[in-house]
């Protein structure tokens, strides 16, 4: 109960804060709006908000799907051919430093102004997380367990699927809720880039008009488009992991003397 009261009370606390800037004009209403000229926004236009949304989430979810296939695979071949990793390890991280933004004109060469440089721009910011988060799961699998396994008459198949596949779950949930929230905000770039529609291009129509209501309901959509994916994941690594879970909480659980 702690543990969801003291964020509830940090975000009542930030409201009322901003309740009251805005309230007594210590900051301007086009910098910052006040909460109320929020919510009038999302009263009045909750069906733009709404056909904006769509291409978004569409976006988000296809180039989520896509991200899980191909960083599932590079993880499971940079685990089987060292050769592989050495190769591809270094050019996996050179791919996050790069900006999305240095590297906008080549997606809209390549893709236009489309869907596909919107699902381009998610793929690149959530593959690394979940080959990375999958390739460390497996890398938790010491030699000696694998040893016994083939002592034991276990084929490299079934090495895989009894020892290494459960011992890497947690790694690749944990990537893939990193890549689920950022997602969104991949989609979101993307479709700075350009397009028709969009919480992306919502969000940068509004601030050209400096509607910055509009601009503070997007974030906000944005935000809990994003922790709703992530609940999402973490309610599957709750059901695919509940051995892992049950362990810990009978790890944790205080004991009574008697």
């Amino acid at each position: 109960m702690r543990s969801k009261l003291l964020p509830l009370s940090l975000l009542v606390l930030i409201i009322l804060l901003w309740h009251f800037a805005s309230s007594r004009a210590i900051i301007a209403f086009w910098i910052i709006p006040s909460p109320q000229a929020v919510l009038k926004v999302f009263r009045e236009n909750s069906d733009l908000i709404w056909h904006h949304l769509k291409p978004t989430l569409f976006a988000a979810l296809l180039g989520l799907m896509i991200s899980i296939v191909i960083g599932s695979l590079t993880a499971i071949l940079m685990d089987v051919s060292k050769l592989f990793r050495q190769i591809i390890y270094p050019y996996l991280v050179v791919s996050q430093t790069v900006p999305i933004i240095a590297v906008a004109p080549i997606i809209i060469i390549w893709f236009g102004y489309g869907i596909s440089a919107k699902v381009f721009t998610v793929i690149l910011v959530c593959f690394f997380p979940i080959a990375l988060g999958l390739f460390e799961g497996f890398q938790q699998v010491s030699m000696e367990q694998i040893r016994l396994m083939k002592a034991l008459g276990a084929s490299g198949w079934k090495c895989f699927r009894y020892l290494k596949l459960p011992a890497s779950l947690p790694g690749f949930f944990t990537g893939l809720k990193l890549a689920a929230t950022y997602s969104v905000m991949g989609a979101v770039i993307g479709e700075w880039l350009g397009g028709s529609a969009g919480l992306g291009i919502y969000m940068t129509r509004a601030t050209k008009s400096f509607h910055t209501a509009h601009v503070f309901a997007v974030i906000l959509v944005i935000i809990a488009v994003s922790m709703g994916l992530f609940g999402i994941v973490a309610a599957l690594d709750r059901v695919f992991l509940a051995w892992r879970y049950k362990h810990q909480d009978e790890y944790t659980e205080p004991r009574v003397d008697r």
